[in-house]
């Protein structure tokens, strides 16, 4: 029974992981190659829908480490 939970979870997160590569690469070439005149639409848009926003964080506090 251990044996089998064992190779379902490998099997599982072998599917998972493929999947998950496979989508990047061919969103990558999706837009390398069919993407045409509005390869940056997204990125652009995005830039522009934040400018003049506040930067957020505020001051480094001095630690131990980083004196």
């Amino acid at each position: 029974m251990l044996g089998y939970i064992i190779d379902f979870t490998l099997v599982a997160l072998l599917i998972i992981g493929i999947t998950a590569v496979i989508g990047v690469v061919l969103n990558g070439i999706g837009e390398k190659f069919f993407g045409g005149k509005t390869k940056d639409v997204s990125f652009n848009n995005a830039a522009n829908t934040q400018t003049g926003w506040k930067g957020v964080g505020g001051n480094a506090k001095k630690s131990f480490w980083n004196n």
